[in-house]
């Protein structure tokens, strides 16, 4: 049974799709990732306070996420993730209530649109509210309290004069160095070698958000579906097999190496300044990163505009703003105008030009005319087929019923409990197992499932497995891929 956790977005889509065809939900892919463009530069210009440094550095974020940019519903997440940090820098610096209720309204939508993500919104709040924490904690100098406290605690004890003497002078020397301690520390943060700290006592206001925040989860069809979803797939076995899920290895996308490595040279390298929530913010995206490729879309996001302040402190100290002042010219300039226009002009058209002349559905990728046979030809009520993982989509957009498709965490067991003739099925296993492992039994799967009728891409294993068994028969191939009929099928299960 399907939940829905992309509700809303599969309704915008829905109507979108509806009104206008593929080409609307290309149009409405483009809208969205400029919206997703300008928050970048907007969080960017508001951590760097350089608008130069903000351009170039959203130019090669885009180009860098680009890779992620589709008709999902992570597109419209990850704009909603930007507000989020946004929101959350200025409710610090202000405590306005607008960004309060904007924190508020942003995990609403999320857990509607996206609800997988959820949880990941509270951690965007976590780099704060350590930062808070830690700086409570060094205050309290619990050490040298510890210390004043036994020697209170020895006088009280002590009935003869000079001990309690000696205990007074042992709490005095421990007073004295708290106070050294308190004026050295603010020497350091008022003059940090390399890490910049705040101690804001508005991100006790920013908690109280974070908890009301917490229980919108609970507003969508879904039921407990945006605390329990992303608990159950990383409970199962989907993130072994999913490509976006597996771990990152630096050689296999030198574009993110190339960005982690000026970020670190950056950091280390030059005398730049770093405020202890965006340390932590890198540090723990850049292990989610390694740990998942597809959070690497989150590195990019939030890294490169903290990237952007750290040069944009390098241009203020050695260039006194000279170039960023010699380019706002330019570019206000009617002749600097033209130039960037005719450029942003000719690089769109490079772009667009080729795609206009292209099929939105793939037919190497998708079984297009199968699909079409497949309605004119067959019982499509009491088809039971079996389908590989990659075209599954494309066969419930045309109405014909599927094996698996890729909302796999659905197929895995975790999302099975308790319903009749499913509990505990691994139909995840079972889709990637027949089509890829020699070792298995095709048949006693087929046979488990009711299966039919087999569709797989004509140049794979079981499709060559299939040829040879005389149960099989080749009713159509398209030479990308090939449709079997499976003779002694019992239709009933």
């Amino acid at each position: 049974p399907y939940t829905y956790p992309h509700w809303l977005y599969d309704l915008g889509i829905f109507v979108i799709y509806n009104s206008f065809g593929h080409q609307g939900i290309y149009i409405s892919t483009m809208i969205l990732t400029a919206i997703l463009g300008v928050s970048i530069y907007v969080l960017s210009h508001k951590k760097s306070k350089n608008g130069i440094v903000s351009f170039v550095l959203t130019i090669g974020s885009m180009y860098l996420v680009k890779s992620f940019v589709a008709a999902r519903a992570q597109l419209v997440t990850f704009i909603l993730f930007v507000w989020a940090v946004y929101a959350i820098e200025k409710f610090l610096e202000t405590k306005k209530f607008r960004y309060a209720a904007l924190l508020v309204l942003i995990p609403l939508l999320i857990a509607n649109l996206h609800c997988a993500v959820f949880p990941f919104y509270f951690i965007l709040f976590l780099p704060y509210i350590g930062e808070y924490f830690l700086l409570v904690l060094e205050d309290r100098d619990l050490d040298l309290r510890l210390f004043k406290g036994i020697f209170k605690l020895q006088k009280k004890l002590t009935k003869k004069e000079e001990k309690k003497a000696a205990a007074d002078r042992k709490v005095e020397r421990v007073n004295q160095d708290i106070a050294e301690r308190v004026r050295k520390r603010e020497i350091i943060r008022s003059n940090p070698y390399k890490i910049e700290v705040v101690k804001n006592h508005a991100v006790l206001l920013l908690i109280a958000v974070m908890v009301i925040a917490a229980f919108t989860g609970f507003f969508n069809p879904a039921g407990d579906g945006a605390y329990t979803y992303l608990v159950k797939t990383l409970q199962g076995n989907t993130t072994d097999s999913i490509n976006e899920h597996l771990p990152l290895t630096l050689v296999e996308n030198e574009p993110f190496a190339i960005a982690l490595v000026i970020f670190l040279l950056v950091l280390i390298f030059t005398d730049t300044k770093i405020r202890l929530p965006d340390l932590f913010m890198a540090a723990g995206l850049t292990y989610l990163a390694l740990d998942s490729r597809r959070q690497i879309s989150m590195f990019i996001l939030f890294c490169l505009p903290i990237m952007g302040k750290l040069i944009a402190y390098i241009f203020k100290k050695y260039d006194q703003d000279k170039l960023t002042n010699w380019i706002y010219r330019f570019s206000s300039d009617i002749f600097g105008v033209v130039i960037i226009l005719s450029i942003a002009t000719i690089v769109s058209l490079r772009e667009i030009k080729p795609t206009l002349e292209e099929a939105y559905i793939d037919p190497s990728s998708y079984p297009v005319e199968i699909c079409g046979w497949i309605k004119e030809n067959l019982d499509v009520e009491n088809l039971k087929l079996y389908n590989e993982y990659n075209y599954g989509s494309y066969l419930l957009l045309n109405d014909i019923p599927v094996f698996i498709d890729s909302r796999c965490d659905l197929y895995t067991p975790e999302f099975n409990v308790g319903y009749k003739g499913l509990d505990g099925r691994d139909i995840f296993s079972d889709a990637i197992n027949i089509a890829n492992s020699s070792n298995i039994d095709y048949e006693e799967k087929f046979e488990e499932y009711g299966v039919n009728y087999v569709l797989t891409y004509a140049d794979s294993m079981l499709a060559s497995r299939l040829k040879n068994d005389s149960n099989y028969k080749d009713i159509k191939n398209d030479n990308t891929f090939i449709l079997f009929e499976r003779k002694t099928a019992n239709v009933s299960k």
